[in-house]
């Protein structure tokens, strides 16, 4: 099953000096692996932006250029207001690109692989499933 990577998870993964004993920079590295990692365009502008070296994002550019966009549909948009709405009528907070997020998964039938604990609140509102890190054999 394919698997939508949120933005944090990149940034723990790329962006920073994070140990390669990191469980989610060993899992997103497992996942590429197995060609199961799906990118959006708005994530990929998350990661892009405020980049203050050119090198810096050239280089992380291409790097991300190995993952081509998932198609965004009309219906995508209307379906993120949607989940917005029902989520603000529940008290939920929540960015434009979350709900998005959680719209495409919804629609391509993957989980999100996110460490940002709002997901957890818009799983509890929203048909949307969260992608767990797989235990690590001993």
């Amino acid at each position: 099953m394919k698997v939508l990577v949120d933005t944090c998870i990149w940034s723990q993964s790329l962006r920073r000096n994070i140990y390669k004993s990191n469980p989610v920079v060993i899992e997103l590295i497992e996942l590429i692996k197995e060609v199961r990692v799906q990118m959006i365009g708005p994530i990929r502008q998350e990661l892009l932006s405020g980049i203050r070296s050119t090198t810096q994002y050239e280089n992380l550019k291409n790097h991300l250029s190995s993952f081509p966009d998932l198609m965004i549909k009309t219906r995508d948009y209307e379906k993120a207001a949607e989940y917005y709405n029902l989520a603000r009528k529940n008290g939920i907070q929540g960015s434009n690109t979350d709900f998005l997020i959680c719209s495409i998964s919804n629609r391509y039938n993957m989980p999100i692989f996110t460490v940002d604990k709002d997901f957890e609140l818009f799983k509890n509102i929203l048909p949307i499933e969260l992608y767990q890190i797989r235990k690590i054999s001993e």
